[in-house]
């Protein structure tokens, strides 16, 4: 089993297809990098080689009580990276692993990012507060908290509902809600409980200003875990080289017909 070890001591796990220009992707919370399986074939085929890792305290990665924040997500990113030696790397990440792919692009890449793209992902900063009066509530973060101790088992499949958006009437298979779950259960419970905090009130405004390459942010305007408002919408104007694609009625999760379209959409941008 490949792994590399971060500069604390903690077991990453990573996986990787094909040969080329590294495209590493980085994956939403509570999921692993098998939530990347057909991105890892999809840029392969295209010439790539694509590689995803499972954050620590998720999948296969080593299980901390510390380091479960968004710097040290970065870090560990680094770390790989580093590592396996990239460069002229293209940094992709859904959700979490969106806002993880920006603090590092902005702050550790160190020159070996050529490119960003994001989906569905935490930027700017999700939480209600002062400076961000439009976010989510701070009591909507505990509720999640709350159900992931009280029986997160439950709430995986509870939460792969609105994640597919099949309580809005997409289509979305029984296998795909199962996997959602099974991912969601190879989470750390501490691991799980702390991402919490780290997603929803890490602020990334500095960060997505201080990014020097370009970045495509994509988003689907029917989001029920990160609204596209609080996010993508704002975060296009806070870079200097962003793109923005906006996916009509499509939801959080990276599923379906509109997944097929993104990787279209991301390899034709990639090209330009």
């Amino acid at each position: 089993m490949p792994t590399i070890t971060t500069p604390d001591g903690v077991e990453l796990y990573y996986t990787e297809h094909g040969t080329g220009q590294p495209v590493v992707f980085s994956h939403g919370w509570p999921l692993n990098s098998d939530a990347w399986a057909l991105e890892l074939k999809v840029f392969a085929d295209a010439g790539f080689r694509a590689i995803a890792h499972d954050r620590r305290g998720h999948g296969r990665s080593g299980v901390t009580t510390t380091g479960n924040d968004i710097d040290t997500y970065a870090k560990d990113l680094a770390a790989l990276i580093e590592t396996l030696d990239l460069r002229d790397v293209i940094v992709v990440g859904h959700s979490t692993g969106g806002g993880e792919v920006v603090r590092y692009a902005a702050q550790y890449a160190a020159g070996r990012v050529s490119k960003v793209a994001t989906i569905g992902a935490v930027p700017p900063v999700m939480v209600a507060k002062d400076s961000n009066p439009d976010g989510v509530p701070i009591e909507v973060f505990d509720g999640i908290r709350s159900n992931v101790l009280a029986d997160r088992s439950q709430f995986w499949k509870d939460l792969a509902e609105s994640f597919f958006g099949a309580n809005h009437g997409r289509p979305v298979s029984q296998g795909a809600k199962d996997d959602f779950w099974r991912m969601g259960m190879t989470a750390d419970l501490v691991s799980a409980y702390d991402c919490v905090k780290a997603f929803s009130e890490t602020d990334f405004t500095e960060d997505l200003k201080a990014l020097d390459v370009p970045i495509f942010i994509a988003h689907g305007d029917d989001d029920q875990i990160v609204p596209i408002a609080n996010a993508a919408e704002k975060s296009i104007k806070l870079v200097k080289q962003g793109t923005l694609k906006i996916y009509e009625g499509a939801p959080h999760g990276v599923h379906g017909d509109w997944q097929l379209q993104w990787h279209k959409d991301l390899l034709a941008w990639i090209a330009g």
